[in-house]
């Protein structure tokens, strides 16, 4: 059996969990903002495949418990929105408009981007959701008409860049409340920043993750109107 098929067998659900678990521990023992779980996780994982030739294929079918977990990950949002809805009931209108003004920025800048650097409509339409989490983010792409592949390295890059600026802009904007640290970096950066959040505080993390449901929910109901207008 070559390494390729010991993938598909479910190897790759196996590699992914064993290299997740050094990225981790390697980004608590440096305590660097750069060596991020996941981009260490990424980098590994695609050296590992291109330089043993192994087909991207063969991989996804070993790690599709992975991928089919998306979905209700994403669903769990909705405890979240629960367990804190005394203070987002409090806080209502600012974490409503933050999330607004967020996705919105973040798909205008996004389009803009792409159009001024000549990068077409289909890249353009598939970064449109980069800010969202990676179920939110296919489905409006396939609405668009954009391209999986080209979502998900947008969302990817996204997060990444959000749990390793955000502390740094935090500090540097003066921002101390923890409610108004936590929606930016859940609208802006999703998952992955709000993993960040959770390490900054509780109250952070918390709210990072409601904003991951409701910034997704806007982006769906944007997207849903402009299209429409179009």
């Amino acid at each position: 059996m070559d390494f390729a098929s010991i993938l598909e067998a479910g190897g790759s659900l196996a590699l992914s969990i064993g290299v997740f678990a050094f990225a981790v521990w390697l980004n608590r023992k440096t305590n660097s903002p750069l060596l991020n779980p996941l981009l260490v996780t990424v980098a590994i994982i695609m050296i590992g495949l291109t330089v043993f030739n192994i087909p991207l294929d063969s991989y996804e079918k070993g790690a599709t418990l992975i991928s089919s977990m998306l979905g209700p990950a994403t669903a769990v949002l909705a405890f979240s929105i629960y367990q804190q809805r005394k203070i987002l009931q409090s806080n209502f209108l600012p974490i409503f408009i933050g999330c607004l003004v967020g996705s919105t920025v973040s798909m205008v800048s996004a389009y803009g981007l792409c159009e001024l650097f000549g990068l077409g409509d289909q890249v353009a339409l598939s970064t449109l959701p980069k800010s969202t989490t990676a179920p939110i983010a296919l489905a409006v792409t396939g609405e668009l008409g954009g391209t999986a592949s080209i979502t998900m390295a947008a969302v990817m890059t996204t997060g990444v860049m959000g749990a390793i600026f955000s502390p740094m802009l935090a500090n540097l904007f003066h921002i101390k409340n923890k409610v108004a640290q936590g929606v930016a970096i859940g609208t802006c950066s999703h998952a992955v920043g709000t993993a960040k959040a959770l390490e900054m505080g509780k109250l952070e993390g918390a709210m990072s993750g409601v904003a991951i449901a409701v910034s997704g929910l806007l982006t769906c109901f944007i997207v849903i109107a402009a299209t429409s207008i179009m």
